[in-house]
């Protein structure tokens, strides 16, 4: 299915695709599906993927294996994948960490842009910022973004200023953020990644047409959005067509309806099992 997917989305339009070494598996499964389609449609996209590694020689690693993978000589944006301590930052940025590869790789064309992703603490990505101009920031972003560690009020204001491509991510929290959604029985969030960071119990409280026009009324240059079939795509290709900026009064109301599964719809921030 996610071959078509990436094609139906590149006849929508979409251009911006998002993957990562780390996605997929062992086989790194994402980037063997773009590279099925970037082999005849690679002038259609602009292909950003990541690497978790922390040395440079690891990260090079990486790198040439996304080349391979994705069947292209070049990728338009290579980001630090998921920078969540002080710890991260300071082995990325030691000699022989995984900025030398980022930098080397920039120098040598193989890359044009270079970024930095998290959804943890924003902390983490000021820091870096401050250490290095990277062209771009992912970040977690959605309607409850307010009630926890805020991205939008302590690190968005700053990727502004230095005007950073800004990216949003985990707009609809894998589901959790919409009314439609119905959470897994205990034990599968038990076994899953998600369970070791928060256990739900309730479908969360806003549409999809919310949850994307929140996230998009803030500054951000475009967002990510994952989804698991054709329809979700045309859908969120269609509101994003019709999209006009929330106002504070509509933003806020927005945020206030999801307090009551704000841990849920930022699992992602949250690394202590809980009820809510």
């Amino acid at each position: 299915m996610a071959v078509p997917i990436i094609n139906r989305a590149l006849d929508l339009g979409v251009n911006y695709c998002d993957t990562s070494s780390i996605y997929g598996g062992p086989e790194r499964w994402s980037e063997q599906y773009y590279g099925a389609v970037l082999k005849t449609r690679r002038k259609e996209t602009f292909i950003a993927t990541k690497t978790k590694e922390r040395s440079r020689d690891a990260s090079w690693q990486m790198l040439e294996k996304s080349l391979t993978l994705m069947k292209t000589d070049h990728i338009d944006l290579w980001q630090l994948h998921d920078i969540g301590t002080l710890e991260d930052i300071n082995a990325c940025f030691a000699k022989g960490g995984a900025m030398e590869a980022l930098l080397e790789a920039k120098s040598q064309g193989i890359v044009s842009f270079l970024g930095i992703t998290g959804h943890h603490r924003p902390a983490s990505l000021i820091e870096c910022i401050r250490r290095y101009p990277f062209d771009t920031v992912l970040m977690g972003l959605n309607g409850a973004d307010p009630h926890q560690h805020s991205f939008a009020e302590e690190l968005l204001p700053l990727a502004v200023e230095k005007q950073m491509g800004i990216i949003g991510m985990k707009v609809p929290a894998r589901g959790r953020i919409l009314a439609s959604w119905t959470p897994p029985t205990l034990e599968a969030q038990q076994h899953s990644w998600e369970g070791q960071a928060v256990i739900s119990t309730k479908p969360g409280t806003l549409n999809m047409r919310e949850a994307l026009y929140y996230t998009l009324s803030h500054p951000v240059s475009t967002v990510i959005v994952g989804c698991d079939n054709i329809a979700q795509l045309e859908e969120n290709v269609q509101l994003a067509k019709e999209f006009t900026p929330l106002n504070k009064r509509q933003l806020d109301e927005i945020a206030a309806r999801t307090e009551p599964i704000h841990k849920q719809a930022l699992f992602f921030r949250n690394f202590d099992r809980a009820e809510v």
